[in-house]
């Protein structure tokens, strides 16, 4: 599928967490692609085939990667839609990446050469997490080892920083900085209200999501990331924060009012 979204363009990356089943994806991604077309803004669906950093080894991980990529090439095709998933080696790039139209480098694998210059020769779009462990200026070494076998300028995302033990701030600075790699810079609203490995699952404070969605599109954003569930307590993963999937609409009406504002001073 052809993905044409640079600079100049806002966008969505949403969806499901992991992916759980054929019946949650389909009614996430047809509420979703009717919510963008509605407001006119591109759509990537996100949906994780395997999630490889669980803080517990009793939580799910996914359906397994052939089951979970099928079902997201049956999501592509239906709803026409470019799909993103996390892709955690270069070995998973090098077997899946043609399966996907993004190639999500999660947060904790962001200085990772081997996996970020094998995503840039896959010749798909790259997005990069940034870690929390990272300074936002660090990025530009990630874009750099991309870039140094591609010509396609990869995607870089604020998930929030480390703050102390099982918490994260985001520094809104970091937007700003960001953008000087000449990338687009995206905010993942609902990572970033993350509290990692509270008990034996991440907690979070997902009602924040908005206030941080909007703060973001203020500051200025190329792209908004949020994982929605329709039912975000009974979640596999993630489930402290998902935004509701019937709030997604609000949410993006709001961020898109804001970011005009902004762009327009």
């Amino acid at each position: 599928m052809s993905l044409q979204i640079d600079a100049s363009s806002f966008f969505v990356i949403a969806g499901p967490c992991v992916v759980e089943s054929k019946e949650l994806l389909r009614t996430t991604a047809g509420t979703l692609k009717e919510i963008c077309d509605r407001l006119q803004v591109p759509l990537v669906f996100k949906s994780s085939y395997r999630k490889a950093n669980r803080s517990s080894i009793d939580s799910f991980s996914g359906l397994g990667d052939e089951a979970a990529l099928h079902l997201l090439a049956e999501i592509r095709e239906e709803f026409t839609l470019p799909i993103l998933s996390d892709f955690h080696s270069k070995e998973e790039i090098q077997s899946w990446a043609k399966l996907v139209d993004v190639v999500q480098i999660p947060a904790f694998l962001s200085r990772q050469t081997d996996i970020l210059q094998a995503a840039g020769a896959s010749g798909r779009l790259v997005n990069i997490k940034k870690g929390q462990f990272l300074a936002p200026e660090d990025m530009q070494k990630a874009v750099d080892k991309v870039r140094a076998v591609t010509d396609r300028v990869p995607w870089l995302t604020e998930r929030g920083t480390m703050f102390g033990y099982r918490d994260l701030v985001v520094d809104f600075r970091s937007l700003v900085e960001m953008r000087r790699t000449g990338c687009p810079v995206i905010f993942d609203a609902t990572h970033s209200v993350q509290q990692p490995g509270l008990g034996r699952q991440s907690g979070g404070r997902r009602e924040y999501v908005p206030h941080l969605a909007r703060a973001a599109a203020a500051v200025g954003i190329d792209g908004l990331f949020v994982e929605t569930h329709p039912d975000p307590a009974a979640a596999f993963s993630d489930a402290a924060t998902q935004l509701a999937l019937h709030e997604f609409e609000a949410l993006l009406s709001e961020v898109l009012v804001i970011r005009k504002a902004a762009y327009s001073l």
